[in-house]
């Protein structure tokens, strides 16, 4: 049987209208800016894991956003652009590990069916920032609409006259369990696992437990200062754990359980060094440090209420009375 041969010029055509379709896709696959950007707009300075969010719509770690459990009262604007986005009112805890909202302020959120055909991707109406994907019918809420959005696209505007945030940093143990008890106390908002205190940047839980990064495991507290102050939260910190083991707390051992207290202001070191100078008065051999806090990063979304979705206990966190 006889081969057909395909002419030299047919092949020619092929290659030349596959080398167009390549070069024609590149600029989606590639491009690093929203496809409406206005030359003439400002926009904010993004930092790479920004960027890889927000332009190349890529998603970040379910439960490690700043804004999962964040209930202030305000609204919620752009991070590329700061046009507003969403009202407080309208955020709600679906438990994806996303912040859920059930509208969106009229008009500033695009919606754009993916290429599979699958989801629907939203988007900044005035910058085209990708902010995550919106879904229906799940019931969350009367609206039956769920806006699936990355809190690394965000920023937030607290309302006029609404008290801001406060932020503690406490290293205990396993976080887990440290994260746990700090969450019960009234006046906290959220807490969030991750690793402070040491060089590498963004380091993964293997690198961490490892013992090389100089990292202890750290939970970041966000809490109303009108509701809760830090030497309440400092006091039950050092009652839920065990300030005099160094390097270990309970069976975990290692320099990523060290005990500290990772200050923000002046303020917090004061009260903590003071509190630390009580127990050492009551015979407690105190080897807590007291550090300026440095860069929080935040763990994987595994590590993020890990007694609540699991329905366990803390294993090596119990509170005892000390002061």
């Amino acid at each position: 049987m006889r081969r057909s041969k395909i002419p030299i010029g047919q092949m020619l055509i092929g290659l030349a209208v596959l080398a167009a379709l390549i070069v024609g896709l590149a600029p989606l696959a590639f491009n690093s800016e929203p496809k409406n950007m206005d030359k003439n707009m400002k926009y904010n300075d993004l930092t790479p894991e920004e960027a890889r969010v927000i332009l190349r719509k890529g998603t970040e770690v379910p439960g490690s956003g700043k804004f999962n459990k964040h209930s202030a009262v305000g609204t919620y604007t752009c991070r590329q652009c700061d046009a507003p986005l969403y009202k407080s009112t309208d955020k709600f805890d679906s438990g994806c590990g996303w912040p859920s909202f059930d509208d969106e302020i009229d008009g500033a959120v695009k919606h754009t069916l993916d290429a599979d055909g699958r989801r629907t991707e939203i988007t900044c109406a005035n910058c085209g920032g990708h902010l995550g994907h919106v879904f229906e019918g799940e019931q969350f809420t009367k609206k039956n609409v769920r806006h699936c959005v990355n809190s690394i696209s965000m920023n937030f505007v607290p309302a006029a006259g609404a008290e801001e945030t406060e932020r503690a940093y406490f290293a205990g143990g396993c976080f887990w369990g440290t994260e746990h008890l700090l969450e019960q106390v009234d006046g906290v908002l959220g807490a969030n696992s991750g690793y402070m205190g040491g060089e590498v940047s963004n380091p993964s839980y293997e690198e961490v437990c490892s013992g090389t990064t100089g990292h202890t495991e750290t939970v970041e507290v966000v809490y109303d200062p009108d509701i809760v102050d830090f030497e309440t939260l400092a006091r039950m910190f050092f009652e839920i754990h065990d300030p005099t083991q160094e390097n270990r707390q309970g069976p975990d051992v290692g320099s990523q359980y060290r005990s500290a207290v990772f200050f923000v202001n002046d303020a917090q070191r004061e009260i903590s060094e003071k509190l630390i100078g009580i127990l050492k008065g009551k015979g407690y051999d105190v080897v807590t440090e007291v550090t300026e806090a440095g860069e929080f990063w935040a763990a994987e979304g595994y590590h993020q209420d890990y007694y609540v979705r699991t329905g366990k206990q803390p294993y090596c966190h119990a509170r005892q009375e000390r002061f």
